[in-house]
């Protein structure tokens, strides 16, 4: 049985996970290779073939058929919405379960007639997405076969009813995601008033850097300017500190987190994951983006003037870096000879002048130094990802993407991703704990630096 501190956190985490992810979707799916997975499968099919017995007995055992038609009943009902009286009535009267036993009792229990009125009543109900599912169903003749299908597809249209359920109350459940949230810190911070020690020195290291380093994104209605600045530019017109740009600061630090550092801020824990993910994801399109500004150098506008191509080589790169964090050598080598081969090979088929040799030996060798950190291909790219993630936070992605550094075009897509996951990260984070952000932030920044009073949402 779950400790009370454990199912907290699991409600505290899925309230967390609605509230901040507008696509929420409840998915009951456990893989098929998992130990879970394979005693279910297993427990299913005995199940299955104990139900095949007894309608094949003579006469028919009908006890687990009738089991099955009271849980599908009780499904049909849950998913009737509160106007839908007259089916529920006939629903209940259809599939009354004691005139279903007293039949059975019989044997004259039908089960297939009432495996049609099941399915008959499925496709009145189901999503339009479940169709064609209820469809097949209609095909299966074998009366085991056909509750089976109907079992799982009624899995389905539950699962489709309750996130039909969460999306039409998404404003509300993510306004009592964002207090419950709050209301649970704060018990714990009455408990433990340090809570806040490591949030605190994490916005500290924030409004340090920006001090030392003045933002290159500027807070403007101009979407030009969303193009970084001359180093020249923002050190002759420094900024100054605001407490959205200290946040700002602070969000993109922890896409550089050290994981050997344990202060990571309390306020940011249950996000934690969500931010590795994050930083996973912002390193592989660094790779990607790396690779393909050097592949382009190699082959012009002929080959990279195409999407299809384009797409190609980041299919192929993105299933090669796999590995690339245990072994970033050995995945780039694999990425520098199938990128170059594929280059190769479409120049030749498009009648083009094919890589010469040392122009191939060149193109392998450089895509093989962007396994280095600190090779410069890489490290541009990856100040302009940053860069780009930072204008996200103050502008908004739309207007972020509008015009993008160079190296970056060739993955809008998947920058666009990226920055729509932090900004929904980041604003519901503020949403929560914005009040004791407002109150660290007023001893980090003088009045006379201040620009605002206390934090708001990018």
């Amino acid at each position: 049985m779950k400790g009370l501190t454990e199912t907290v956190n699991e409600v505290s985490k899925l309230s967390n996970e609605i509230g901040m992810n507008h696509d929420y979707m409840e998915e009951k799916v456990l893989p098929p290779s998992s130990l879970e997975g394979k005693v279910k499968e297993t427990m299913h099919n005995a199940f299955w073939d104990h139900l095949k017995e007894q309608l094949s007995a003579t006469p028919p055992d009908f006890s687990c058929a009738l089991e099955l038609l009271k849980e599908i009943k009780e499904i049909l009902l849950s998913l009737l919405l509160p106007r839908q009286n007259r089916l529920r009535i006939e629903i209940e009267e259809t599939l009354d379960m004691d005139l279903l036993k007293e039949k059975a009792e019989h044997g004259a229990l039908k089960v297939p007639t009432l495996s049609k009125y099941v399915l008959n009543m499925m496709a009145l109900l189901c999503a339009p997405v479940r169709d064609e599912a209820v469809q097949k169903l209609e095909n299966i003749t074998d009366p085991v076969w056909l509750l089976r299908g109907i079992f799982q597809v009624l899995g389905l249209m539950k699962m489709d009813m309750v996130n039909y359920t969460i999306q039409s109350l998404q404003p509300h459940l993510q306004e009592h995601s964002i207090q419950y949230e709050r209301a649970k810190f704060q018990e714990l911070l009455n408990k433990q008033p340090s809570l806040l020690n490591h949030t605190t020195k994490w916005l500290t290291q924030a409004a340090a850097d920006l001090t030392m380093s003045p933002p290159t994104c500027p807070d403007t209605s101009d979407s030009s300017s969303v193009a970084s600045p001359s180093p020249n530019e923002a050190a002759k017109n420094p900024e100054p500190l605001s407490p959205t740009m200290v946040l700002s600061q602070g969000f993109l630090n922890l896409l550089l987190w050290d994981p050997e550092n344990e202060e990571f801020p309390e306020t940011l824990l249950m996000d934690r994951t969500r931010l590795q993910e994050l930083e996973s994801q912002l390193h592989q399109l660094t790779i990607m983006a790396s690779v393909l500004l050097v592949s382009s150098s190699f082959s012009g506008s002929v080959l990279f003037g195409s999407p299809q191509f384009v797409d190609k080589l980041k299919r192929i790169t993105k299933s090669l870096l796999e590995d690339f964090q245990s072994r970033p050598e050995e995945a780039i080598l694999s990425v520098s000879e199938q990128v170059s081969q594929e280059i190769h090979q479409s120049l030749k088929n498009m009648g083009l002048a094919a890589l010469s040799s040392d122009n191939a030996t060149s193109l392998m060798g450089q895509l093989q130094n962007i396994a280095k950190k600190e090779n410069c291909v890489r490290s541009v790219i990856d100040q302009r990802i940053h860069l780009f993630l930072k204008c996200c936070l103050v502008l908004g992605v739309q207007r972020s993407l509008l015009d993008l550094p160079g190296g970056l075009t060739l993955i809008e897509a998947e920058l666009a991703e990226l920055g729509q996951k932090f900004i929904n990260l980041t604003h519901h984070n503020q949403e929560v704990f914005g009040p004791y952000y407002t109150e660290i932030l007023k001893t980090l920044i003088s009045p006379s630096q201040a620009l605002e009073t206390k934090v708001e949402s990018v």
